[in-house]
């Protein structure tokens, strides 16, 4: 099923304001900072102490989306030997949040960032998120600086973080980025995020990890008050880029449970009985799925473009469900691993758009530092997964109801109309499913007799609702 995506500009566009207004309150996005949290962040922006460590001589860059201003992690690497030195440096936020105070309890309300294609809910308050907190290019920032050091084969060695003063060189984007690798034009550093990218995802696949690498529903703004559905897969570049974060995210959680204290990302591993119930999906697919073939092997052999292999792709996902946090102090959580990763996992890369992030940070600085972990992370940790919990209920309703509108929003006045689909989710019981539509990008709910899952369908537009955010197809 394609993750969905938001980008930005601006402006609601008429037909679904209302709904979007709806929308805000029933998720309880907040419209505005507080006046004493807004203070707090000035004064935070303006007295700022750069750590003594300078690592502004190394080479960092940026790689993120072309609007994106609130940049969390920079990256450098280099040769050592047969193998590689990763720095990669994430915004310090503990040097601007005082525990307990204003910024602090706000943050802990909004839990993570949220995104419409118009504007973003930040996280923390601009001053800090676009501004003294983000590496932005050619401006000295405080960061926290982990340095991996990285075998032949990709492996991770040995990991450690400390804080230091960094300078960005260059805010670079995925599109910028996989072209002039495709060229033989980039610089020395994305050549080497290939190399090290490409040996981390040959270590997935020998871990017996799984990714659902599919094209992207996305809702971004295309002119003023003008939002589309789109359907984007992805650059190479974002995996290889995405592996460094995963390397650094999977070194936290080792130094966690190596220290006794900490909190993970977890996902069950997927039981025998559900790899089994796929089996079943694939077979009525009539997708030769031999038994010696295991269930990540099988997914990495799947083409998305086929519509037969996409409804295999959506059903897999649910293997993907029951992602939560555990909080631990002495003996680690009963079931440690993210069943995705096949490995331990923390969040640690994103503290400028995550609250937990700032939490697993601070516990490997003083880990690594061979300092106590201070007590205001010890007085939140055992709220924190309850907290986040909540916060991405938030953020993932949030997103379903935009795409909702803006699904109602490009079929506006096409009802009765018949469109090409793929059913990609079906119950036979209920005659109801799921149909993803090939132009527009639109994946909706809908009825009908006689269907099969895989099976491509002409689907009439039943109903509209721009209120709700709501779409009906009926097989024709």
């Amino acid at each position: 099923m394609p993750q969905r995506r938001i980008s930005t500009p601006q402006g609601v566009p008429g037909p679904i304001r209302e709904g979007f207004a709806r929308l805000k309150e029933s998720v309880g996005v907040p419209e505005w900072f507080p006046e004493a949290v807004l203070a707090e962040a000035e004064r935070a922006a303006s007295e700022v102490r750069l750590p003594e460590r300078d690592l502004t001589d190394i080479g960092f860059v940026t790689i993120d989306p072309p609007s994106s201003t609130d940049l969390d992690q920079a990256l450098f690497i280099e040769r050592s030997g047969d193998g590689y030195r990763v720095l990669y440096a994430i915004a310090d936020l503990m040097s601007f949040v005082v525990p307990g105070g204003a910024l602090d309890a706000e943050a802990h309300a909004r839990g993570v960032t949220l995104y419409a294609p118009h504007e973003r809910t930040p996280l923390h308050p601009d001053v800090l998120a676009e501004g003294a907190a983000s590496l932005l290019p050619g401006q000295v920032r405080p960061a926290l600086v982990w340095e991996h050091t990285v075998d032949a084969a990709g492996a991770v060695t040995g990991s450690t973080v400390a804080r230091a003063r960094v300078k960005s060189r260059a805010k670079l984007d995925y599109a910028g980025v996989q072209a002039d690798l495709d060229a033989g034009t980039a610089d020395e550093v994305l050549v080497l995020l290939r190399e090290v990218g490409q040996l981390r995802l040959a270590l997935e696949v020998e871990r017996g990890a799984v990714s659902l690498r599919v094209p992207s529903q996305e809702v971004s703004a295309t002119g003023p008050r003008r939002w589309e559905l789109s359907y984007r897969a992805g650059l190479p570049v974002e995996d290889w880029n995405a592996e460094i974060s995963l390397m650094t995210g999977m070194a936290a959680a080792q130094i966690m449970l190596d220290a006794g204290i900490g909190i993970l990302r977890t996902l069950p591993p997927a039981e025998q009985w559900s790899i089994d119930r796929l089996r079943r999906v694939a077979k009525g697919l009539r997708i030769r799925w031999p038994g010696s073939v295991t269930y990540p092997e099988f997914i990495r052999s799947l083409d998305p473009a086929d519509p037969r292999h996409a409804a295999m792709l959506n059903a897999s996902s649910t293997l993907f469900r029951g992602a939560g946090y555990a909080a631990f102090e002495g003996e680690p959580p009963e079931q440690p691993l993210h069943g995705a990763m096949m490995a331990p996992y923390a969040h640690c890369t994103a503290p400028l758009r995550r609250l937990v992030d700032r939490y697993v940070s601070q516990i490997c600085l003083s880990v690594c530092a061979g300092e106590e972990v201070p007590d205001w992370v010890r007085a939140e940790l055992h709220t924190l997964p309850e907290t986040m919990a909540e916060a991405l209920r938030r953020s993932n309703a949030y997103e379903r109801g935009i795409v909702g509108l803006v699904e109602a929003l490009v079929l506006s006045g096409r009802r009765d109309e018949t469109f090409d689909a793929t059913v990609i989710g079906w119950d036979e019981r209920r005659d109801a499913g799921e149909a993803q539509l090939e132009e527009p990008a639109v994946q909706a709910p809908l009825v009908g007799d006689g269907v099969q899952l895989g099976s491509e369908v002409r689907a009439v537009l039943t109903e509209v609702d721009l209120l709700e955010g709501r779409v009906q197809f009926r097989v024709a």
